[in-house]
Parts: structure tokens; sequence; C-alpha cells
């Protein structure tokens, strides 16, 4: 069925079908009987699914990558289509309109998207406003992680201040949280890889994360830590990664996110001079090399992210060392019953391989 709507939709631009999307979850999201629709028709519940990572249950490995629902508009729907697991954000802790239009591109022809779309989004007061009256009135069936990048308008000394004021105002609302410092859409924010910088900001959550656990405590509640990963770009060296996966074990972080988008344009079909973060098919082999490596130095959970779309793809990372995936691009290309098919094919390759156990 989406193959035959999918020419439709790309007559028209990207981030107009985008929003429309958007506005369409979001109104399904606060309508039960049209989630029950949407779950009978994209929703696979199998117990053998069921993933365990830092201290959360998710009901199945594929989850949606942040940058689709980043102001956390349509949480319900996206577990009715069958994600183990939501991301929002990325969230800055002042609300930002973004880079100027166009800044969303399709390559089809590749599988791909450009985008600079530069962290566009309703700032961490409101997104919390929100998410607070969503976990009062909703059971949310899956696990949300919120994404937080830095705000344009603070300076890179600044940063590390503007990633806890996001933490501060978003932190009941969250199951896990991501420092996205690879992003290659807001000016300098690569620079917070640098091992100086990361560290300044690695430490200042760190000391919040303590600090909220024993608040908590003294409060009565659970001291347990909520967990933090750091999303990372592609385009890092070795040597860099290194001195990441350092830092990430001294200050106590729970997993890695690899990987955000690319600035390179290597082996494109598409002619294209547009600036922004390249994701999509393009991206595969890199963002699993970068796995295989990372798993090798640190045993730290990894989500692997970028290019992920056929079962392939899904068996290659698991099977790399990833405990939980993530879509975006796939979703644009594939349609929104991908998390469903993916997921059989986990069941039917764990029927395959029980099957070929020795009895």
């Amino acid at each position: 069925m989406y193959d035959l709507l999918k020419p439709w939709l790309f007559k028209f631009g990207p981030e107009r079908i985008h929003d429309l999307t958007m506005s369409g979850l979001a109104f399904t999201s606060h309508h039960p009987g049209l989630l029950r629709i949407l779950q009978t028709l994209c929703t696979v519940r199998d117990q053998r699914l069921e993933t365990r990572a830092f201290g959360l249950n998710f009901p199945n490995p594929i989850g949606l990558a942040a940058g689709m629902d980043k102001n956390a508009r349509a949480i319900p729907s996206w577990g009715a289509m069958g994600f183990g697991f939501v991301e929002i954000g990325s969230i800055t802790a002042h609300a930002q309109p973004g880079n100027p239009k166009p800044r969303l591109f399709r390559l089809p022809d590749d599988e791909a998207i450009i985008n600079r779309m530069g962290f566009n989004n309703d700032g961490a007061e409101v997104v919390a406003a929100r998410l607070k009256k969503l976990r009062e009135t909703e059971t949310l069936i899956t696990p949300v992680g919120i994404n937080l990048g830095k705000s344009k308008v603070t300076p890179l000394e600044g940063a590390h201040e503007d990633y806890k004021r996001s933490l501060e105002l978003l932190y009941p609302y969250g199951d896990y949280f991501v420092i996205n410092v690879s992003s290659p859409n807001t000016p300098g924010l690569r620079e917070l890889q640098d091992k100086d910088k990361l560290e300044i900001l690695l430490a200042t959550v760190r000391d919040f994360v303590k600090e909220e656990g024993g608040r908590r405590k003294e409060e009565g509640e659970s001291p347990s830590p909520k967990p933090v990963l750091l999303k990372i770009a592609p385009d890092l060296s070795y040597e860099q990664l290194d001195e990441i996966l350092e830092l990430t074990e001294r200050y106590e972080l729970s997993g890695i996110i690899a990987t955000n988008t690319t600035i390179t344009r290597d082996h494109l079909k598409t002619q294209i001079a547009e600036t922004g973060g390249l994701s999509g098919k393009p991206l595969a082999k890199k963002s699993l090399e970068l796995l295989r490596y990372i798993r090798s130095q640190t045993s730290l959970p990894i989500i692997s992210v970028g290019g992920i779309s056929t079962e392939r793809d899904v068996f290659e990372r698991l099977e790399a060392g990833a405990v939980l995936l993530q879509i975006y691009t796939g979703l644009v290309y594939k349609g929104a019953t991908i998390a469903k098919r993916l997921n059989k094919s986990l069941l039917v390759r764990h029927d395959v391989k029980k099957t070929l156990v020795p009895h």
C-alpha cells in the first residue's frame, strides 16, 4: 500500500509532508479508538522480542530515532505503530525556530535524506509541560527517551549549563536521556565532542544526576539514577572515539548511541550541493563499522542508528553488538509498518535458529 502512496507523497515538499504526518499522529494520540486501529495494523507483540537495557524494559528492540517527533506530540501513536521505544527531540533549553527553509531534502535514488533543521523545537519548558500532562493522563506502552541539544543562542563555553537547564526541566518525564553533541546543523556543536569540552559537559550531567538521586531519596522515592547516553557522530576518527569512550566510562554514562548523520557525501547517486546531515542507506556501512569498533572497545550498551531499513540491517547490527536499534529515514522510505516487518523478521530468525539447535 505504501509503495503506491509514496510517489504521490513525494510530489510534495518533505517538511510539508512531515508536518501533516505529525498533525495526524498527534490527533490519533488523543483518540483511543484510532490508536487501537493503528496498533492492529502495525504492531506485533511477542515475549521473545522483549529486551532489557540500562535498567529499562523494552517491548521490542526497534525504536524511533530522535528528529521525527521533536516536541513530544505523538508518543502514543509511535507505540501503536509498533516501535519498542520512542526518542523525542532534540530539545533545547530555549525554544528556537531552527534554520531557514528549505532545510530538508529527499534523495530517493539513494534512499537518503539531507537535513539542516537546526534543532527547531518548542523548548524544554513547553515540552516538559506536555510530557507532564501525558504522564498524568496516559499509560505509555513504550519507554520514552529525551534527546537534548544545545541552544543556538548559548555560547560553547556555557553549553554545560544549557544542557543542565534542560535536564532540570525534563528529568521527571523521561525514561532515559541522550546528550546530543553530534548534530552538524548547530554551529560549533560538534566541537563539544572534543575531549576537554566534553569532559566539562559530562561532569556537569553526572553531578546533576547524582544530586537528583539524593533529592529523590530524601523524598522517599527511588534513588536509582535515570540512564544518560551520549550520541556521537559517524565522522570521528578512532582516536577521537577512544577519548570519548574513556570519558563515558569515567563519568558513568549508561550507553552510547551510534551514530548521528554524516557530513560526507561518498558514493551518492544523487548530485546535490545542499549542506546538512546525511541519513539513510548511504550511512549504513559507516555506522556499522563504528558500531563494531565501539563494541570492541567498551562493554557499555549501544543503540545503533544510521541506515537501518531491512531485515539484514537489523541482523547485522544485533550481531555486531547493538542491544537496541533506531529508525528514522527507513520510516520515510518503507512506511508505517516498518517496525512490524522488522520485528516479525526477528521472530522468524529466532524460530529458524531454534530449529537448528540439536535436541
